[in-house]
């Protein structure tokens, strides 16, 4: 299992329909955002193919200007999170 944050970016006048976007796509979790347009998400999927396909996706969602990873963590084994719940 990989988790990783993302940074979206978009103008502020889009702040919310980009994070209800975000939120209703089911690719990611909303966790923070600014009011300068900056939003911190985190993606999980099964590998780093999937995390990228869900970045892609994100970053092609209206009003995105930019999306892109800040952090990732890679557990092969899926063992390292189990006592974590939904992040």
């Amino acid at each position: 299992m990989n988790i990783s944050s993302v940074v979206v970016k978009t103008l502020p006048e889009n702040l919310e329909a980009v994070k209800a976007a975000l939120e209703e796509s089911g690719l990611c979790e909303v966790h923070f955002n600014d009011e300068e347009g900056r939003i911190v998400a985190v993606i999980e999927g099964d590998d780093d193919a999937d995390e990228s396909d869900k970045l892609k996706l994100i970053a092609e969602l209206p009003h995105v200007v930019s999306a892109d990873f800040s952090c990732t963590y890679i557990d092969p084994d899926n063992e390292g999170l189990q006592d974590l719940g939904t992040l």
